[in-house]
């Protein structure tokens, strides 16, 4: 199976990298679509949703076998009970066929099927000009608060990720190919990010 997971620090452009890889392999590409999914079954608001999962969540919040279940107990913060519903919505859309996931800790979350792990990164000026491009009408954040704000979702996903994995968040010796998307326009690199994977999954046997 083609799985590809892509790790990214907030701005970085990972979920660009996501997308348009999975359209040059044409496989499968989820990024909202498990909020929206996690939305729907739990029957909240998709913002609130989102909001609740950019919060970093106690380990103690959990049963020792949380990332191996991939299910919410009983008795869990919002937080935790909505973590534990997405890693099972990620395993199932994994299970389904070839697909890039973006973040959700699916790097490793599905570890025991072999995934191909990027991680997108960039220095801070990059982070903040992509941000910039991208925000919503009436946005006019600070580049202080930017960085902020780059901190706080990082730091969540750092501190959530590492409930699932044996290694660190942004470890790179864990990944099979970090880019560093700092000066680069990202369209022009996917090709070459695709012919590494293609490479890497005929050279597996996978």
């Amino acid at each position: 199976m083609k799985l590809i997971t892509v790790s990214r620090e907030f701005g970085s452009g990972g979920r660009e990298v996501g997308k348009r890889l999975a359209d040059a392999l044409n496989i499968a590409y989820y990024d909202r679509e498990i909020i929206t999914a996690l939305a729907r079954e739990t029957d909240l608001d998709e913002k609130y949703v989102e909001r609740r999962l950019e919060m970093p969540v106690a380990a103690q919040s959990f049963p020792l076998t949380f990332s191996h279940s991939f299910a919410a107990a009983a008795g869990l913060s919002d937080s935790a009970a909505l973590l534990g519903r997405q890693n099972k919505i990620v395993r199932e859309l994994a299970e389904q066929g070839d697909c890039v996931i973006v973040g959700r800790s699916a790097d490793a979350l599905l570890e025991d099927l072999h995934p191909f792990k990027l991680f997108i990164y960039a220095d801070t000026p990059a982070k903040i000009a992509r941000c910039r491009e991208r925000a919503s009408a009436g946005e006019n954040l600070t580049d202080k608060e930017y960085e902020k704000r780059m901190r706080q979702i990082d730091k969540a996903r750092a501190a959530n990720h590492d409930l699932a994995a044996d290694y660190r968040w942004g470890d790179m010796r864990h990944y099979h190919l970090c880019v560093n998307t700092t000066g680069v326009e990202i369209k022009s690199v996917v090709p070459q990010i695709a012919g590494i994977f293609e490479a890497w999954y005929e050279e597996n046997g996978l």
